[in-house]
């Protein structure tokens, strides 16, 4: 058994968020209480039950987002 601690994630754009996600998930399930900060306008990020997901207002739009990648 394990005492969870607290953890902040902040992906950024570009950032290897497909690759951190499952180490984030991991870390969920061996009881540490997990937060993702995530722009509301973001194609990367997907909810889950395994972590609470916080978004912050962005200017970009979806279309604008695809554009710039």
């Amino acid at each position: 058994e394990s005492n969870g601690g607290k953890l902040l994630v902040v992906p950024m754009f570009g950032s290897h968020w497909l690759s951190m996600q499952e180490v984030v998930e991991k870390l969920s399930d061996r009881g540490h209480e997990v937060v993702v900060l995530a722009p509301e306008v973001s194609w990367q990020m997907k909810m889950t039950q395994g972590y609470k997901v916080v978004t912050y207002p962005v200017r970009q739009t979806l279309e604008e987002l695809d554009k710039a990648f």
